[in-house]
C-alpha cells in the first residue's frame, strides 16, 4: 500500500462521508443551528469539527509533498457552506497524485504550537498523527449529529464499504 493510499485516498473518501451526513442534516428540523451543537461544554461545536476535518488533510500536504496549504480559521455558519468547504478540500485532494508525495520513510519533524516536537517518518506521521486526528473530528461530528437526533447509522459512517458488498443482509 502506498503512502497515497494510506493518506490522500482515505481523507478523500471520508470527506465524502461527512458531506453525506451533512446532506442528511440539512433536512433536520434544527438545520443550520446544528453547527452550534457540541458533545460537552469543553468541546468544540460541530462547525469547528467540520473545519478541522476540512483542514487536516491540507495541513498534512506541506509535510507530505511540496504543496502549500492555508488553514481556514473561521467556522462556516450554514450546512451548505460547510459542505462547500469540504468539497474544496476534496477537490484539492483530487489533484494529488501518488508521485507528488515524499517517500514513506522520509523524515518529518512535527512541531506543535506548544513547543513539542516529534520526529518520525512520513508513514508514521500519517498513521500515528494525521489520521487519528482526522478520524477524531470526523467521529465527533458523527456523534454530535446523532446526539441531536439525526438518523445516522454505521452505514452513514462507512458508506465506502458498499463497493465491497457481495451479498446483502438476510
Amino acid at each position: 500500500m502506498t503512502l497515497h493510499d494510506q493518506s490522500i485516498a482515505v481523507y478523500r473518501s471520508r470527506i465524502d462521508t461527512l458531506i453525506g451526513m451533512l446532506t442528511k442534516a440539512e433536512a433536520h428540523t434544527k438545520g443550520d443551528a446544528l453547527l452550534e451543537a457540541k458533545l460537552a461544554d469543553d468541546m468544540h461545536p460541530l462547525a469547528t469539527q467540520i473545519r478541522f476535518v476540512a483542514n487536516l488533510p491540507g495541513e498534512a500536504l506541506p509535510r507530505l509533498s511540496d504543496r502549500e496549504f492555508t488553514s481556514r480559521d473561521d467556522n462556516e455558519t450554514t450546512l451548505a457552506a460547510a459542505k462547500a468547504t469540504l468539497a474544496e478540500t476534496a477537490k484539492l485532494l483530487d489533484g494529488v497524485a501518488a508521485s507528488d508525495l515524499i517517500a514513506a520513510d522520509a523524515t518529518i519533524v512535527l512541531d506543535l504550537p506548544n513547543g513539542m516536537d516529534f520526529t518520525m517518518n512520513a508513514e508514521e506521521y500519517v498513521r500515528d498523527w494525521s489520521l487519528p486526528n482526522f478520524y477524531f473530528h470526523l467521529t465527533t461530528a458523527y456523534a454530535i449529529l446523532r446526539m441531536e437526533g439525526l438518523e445516522l447509522g454505521k452505514i452513514d459512517f462507512m458508506p465506502h464499504m458498499m463497493r465491497y458488498m457481495t451479498k446483502g443482509p438476510s
